[in-house]
């Protein structure tokens, strides 16, 4: 099913490869090393499955988050530099909060962290940011949710987390529109439970918990072709209300299978926020 039972026409489809985990009977592990020092390392086995991953631009407007778990916007940015990590603070978080109050309809957003990703090594190497994440995932669980607001908002925490509240990401290329690694994102209404695994998720200073995903043929894939830095996604990481909206979706980065010859490496950046209803 496409957004809202909208048709994907045959024209705006392409094939490509995602992985997914395989099932082991065993936690996986994820060891996330410092930026620019090395390649994180993931424990756990993977399959690469072909999947149909279509075109979203055609129904863009048609994604909401609660039904979807993801939307797709226009998003002007004042920031120049996004490897300056001071500016980052100073002009995009606030950009970032505006937006999400807005978009989710919230009444308090604390955005709380970025990630800067990059496709090519020395970009990785000599700006000290990550590589994309080409496995299918989720950020966070019904663990490791609570445990971030708790660890974030001490003071608060208790109080907040009896209301509705929930994480989201804002995704958004910087660079040269996305023509190699592109973004998928999965529609939530054709996610299970079942097609979910936990993992242990390991930083410098703590341990969190994501999902890994196994395959379903139910899954349904989109992308943005060609995406700007004028435009974003804005995605549930997780929600508390277990109502039948959405609570959370899938994505990776993946390997475009017909980029233009010479095509730029993806820079991208991605922000989490909790968001308070």
């Amino acid at each position: 099913m496409a957004a809202d039972g909208a048709q994907v026409s045959q024209d705006t489809k392409i094939q490509a490869e995602l992985n997914y985990m395989i099932e082991t009977g065993e936690k996986p592990v994820t060891d996330l090393a410092v930026p620019g020092t090395r390649q994180s390392l993931r424990t756990g086995k993977f399959e690469a499955r072909q999947v149909t991953i279509n075109d979203a631009r055609p129904i863009a407007d048609r994604f909401t988050l609660d039904a979807n778990g993801f939307a797709i916007i226009r998003h002007d940015t004042a920031v120049k530099d996004f490897y300056d990590d001071d500016e980052i603070k100073a002009v995009y978080y606030p950009e970032i909060e505006k937006l999400l109050l807005a978009e989710a309809g919230a009444r308090r957003v604390h955005v709380f962290d970025h990630t800067l990703r990059a496709n090519d090594e020395r970009v990785q190497q000599d700006k000290a940011v990550r590589e994309p994440v080409r496995t299918v995932h989720n950020d966070y669980t019904d663990t490791s949710a609570p445990r971030r607001v708790r660890d974030l908002l001490p003071d608060d925490a208790e109080e907040l987390i009896q209301r509705r509240y929930g994480i989201m990401q804002v995704w958004r290329p910087f660079g040269p529109p996305v023509e190699k690694t592109p973004l998928a994102i999965c529609d939530a209404q054709t996610i299970s439970e079942k097609d979910t695994r936990l993992t242990e998720l390991r930083y410098v200073d703590r341990v969190g918990e994501v999902m890994q995903f196994v395959y379903s043929p139910d899954h349904v894939w989109y992308y943005l072709p060609d995406m700007t830095r004028e435009e974003a996604y804005v995605f549930k990481v997780w929600e508390s209300e277990r109502d039948g909206r959405a609570r959370y979706t899938g994505h990776t980065a993946f390997d475009h299978p017909s980029p233009r010859p010479n095509a730029p490496e993806r820079e991208s950046i991605e922000m989490r926020a909790l968001v308070f209803w």
